[in-house]
């Protein structure tokens, strides 16, 4: 795809989605936003991509809004749009979201504003050593997007997401991983190959199944036990009519990997 600000590489399985503006930082400036979504559309339709990646290029993840298109009256914001009309960052959260495919944000440096909520969106997050994290939206007077709001409370509890939210305080790596904001942190000269190992072992099991279960798991805290286990009996009976159930069971009697097809 000839995307300006993004860079969209597929091998084994794994879709990787690079945010493209090292010298801003990535932050969210140009056309940034709309080709972020159209990078996750054409990774959640190809068949070939069981697991997408979101990271950055250089030295940031996403810097979040680019603050000098703001005071130059030059941003492509959507802050002003009618409500009847879904902004473009809405609809890259919801895609993120619908999404049957796992989606890992691979954090490589600072995560701020509109950048650190996009890391929260993904369904799991893996960060180097040199990560930060910051909801730093207060501090240049503005109310949280992307999703924040929805977002982190039910990573790290409503007190903790307050807290960050109020103060707009950007915490590191070893912080984020102690709140349980992200899974992993890693040395940083590392982080490619540990999020490829960690992107694999998703690959590598079947996809129908983690769809359905990316899918229940999102109604966690919507829905009392009896809904979820009526929900379990749901998708299991979807999953046990598969050819990737038969082929799950009979390479187990084998004693050999699965080849698991989406089917």
């Amino acid at each position: 795809m000839n995307w300006e600000f993004v860079l969209f590489q597929k091998e084994d399985g794994i879709g990787t989605i690079t945010l493209n503006r090292p010298d801003a930082m990535n932050a969210l400036g140009g056309g940034m936003r709309k080709e972020i979504l159209s990078a996750l559309e054409t990774a959640a339709a190809d068949v070939e991509v069981r697991v997408i990646v979101i990271t950055g290029a250089g030295k940031a993840f996403c810097a979040g809004g680019d603050v000098k298109e703001f005071v130059a009256g030059t941003t492509q914001s959507e802050t002003n749009l009618p409500f009847d009309q879904r902004p473009i960052r809405d609809q890259a959260v919801l895609l993120i979201q619908s999404t049957g495919k796992p989606v890992i944000a691979s954090v490589n440096g600072v995560a701020a504003g509109g950048g650190c909520n996009l890391a929260l969106a993904c369904d799991m997050r893996i960060a180097s050593d040199r990560a930060r994290f910051g909801e730093v939206f207060v501090r240049r007077g503005i109310h949280p997007d992307w999703g924040g709001i929805w977002l982190l409370p039910r990573l790290v509890g409503y007190a903790k997401a307050a807290e960050l939210i109020f103060s707009g305080e950007v915490i590191d790596a070893q912080e984020a991983l102690r709140i349980g904001l992200v899974n992993q942190v890693v040395p940083h000269d590392e982080l490619t190959k540990a999020t490829r190992q960690f992107a694999m072992k998703f690959v590598k099991n079947a996809p129908i199944p983690i769809t359905l279960a990316k899918k229940t798991l999102q109604q966690f805290n919507r829905i009392d036990l009896a809904q979820a286990l009526d929900l379990e009996r749901y998708a299991q009976t979807i999953c046990f009519n598969t050819e990737d159930r038969a082929e799950g069971m009979k390479s187990f009697v084998e004693k050999r990997e699965p080849v698991f097809r989406g089917r």
